[in-house]
């Protein structure tokens, strides 16, 4: 194993746990990713890499991250295609776009598709880092993951301090106890909650005769968040509600 990958994964490691700014790296040239890679952790936050659009598609899904470094030629879809389905599903995604000195066309159409900024290739780590801290800053992704106040799932963030929900970019209306509802379930993200416990912790009740009362908030809080949306409130039969960032699996 390589320095520059032993001080990746350690890095990677502790982000995990401490919980930090997640960047998608998507490139299919491996010195540049491992180069990238090194830098975004270098500076704090924690490196995802996908060498292909699908298999970024797949990775951004499960890792909800908060930024993407996206290639404008992959091998199977084109840098562009997978911006679109990118914001398909999280219309505030920061995007940088990595473009061949010569790609003029990929600029004018990674722009028009939507990507914030672009940078050419060759280019200097620095001037990456720059224009990709720029973004962050922009979107309000460090100050988010530094405030335990704030909860992060996919797409989807809860302030508690004012009590406001956005979903890809969109403010989102709740009720009060649509919003203490909500908080519970982001509050264990991808565990099944029993009515029980969530009549306990959102309603300060134990009485099992009240689930219904349960079943009636989830479904209006889910006709908000998941109208038009994929799926991120799932139902287990027999046990409860499980809430997962859209398109993550099991």
């Amino acid at each position: 194993m390589s320095a520059v990958r032993e001080v990746r994964e350690g890095r990677e490691v502790r982000a995990a746990r401490q919980g930090a700014v997640r960047v998608l790296i998507v490139d299919d040239e491996p010195e540049l990713t491992e180069l990238l890679s090194w830098a975004v952790a270098e500076a704090g936050w924690q490196p995802f890499l996908a060498a292909d659009g699908h298999s970024a598609l797949d990775l951004a899904r499960g890792c909800a991250p908060h930024a993407v470094v996206l290639d404008g030629m992959l091998p199977d879809l084109d840098g562009v295609q997978v911006l679109r389905r990118l914001r398909y599903e999280n219309a505030g995604l920061p995007v940088l776009m990595l473009t061949a000195r010569d790609g003029l066309e990929h600029r004018i159409d990674g722009l028009s598709a939507g990507a914030d900024d672009y940078v050419t290739k060759p280019f200097s780590l620095e001037e990456v880092m720059l224009r990709l801290r720029g973004l962050l800053r922009r979107s309000g992704a460090e100050e988010a993951v530094a405030d335990e106040s704030v909860r992060v799932l996919g797409d989807l963030v809860l302030a508690e301090k004012t009590r406001q929900v956005r979903r890809g970019g969109e403010t989102i209306a709740l009720t009060a106890k649509e919003f203490d509802l909500l908080h519970f379930l982001m509050s264990h993200p991808r565990q099944v909650l029993s009515k029980t416990q969530i009549l306990d912790h959102v309603w300060n009740s134990s009485f099992e005769s009240e689930g219904n009362l349960v079943e009636v908030y989830v479904y209006s809080l889910r006709g908000k968040l998941d109208k038009g949306r994929r799926p991120m409130i799932h139902t287990v039969r027999g046990a409860g509600y499980v809430i997962r960032a859209a398109g993550e699996g099991r």
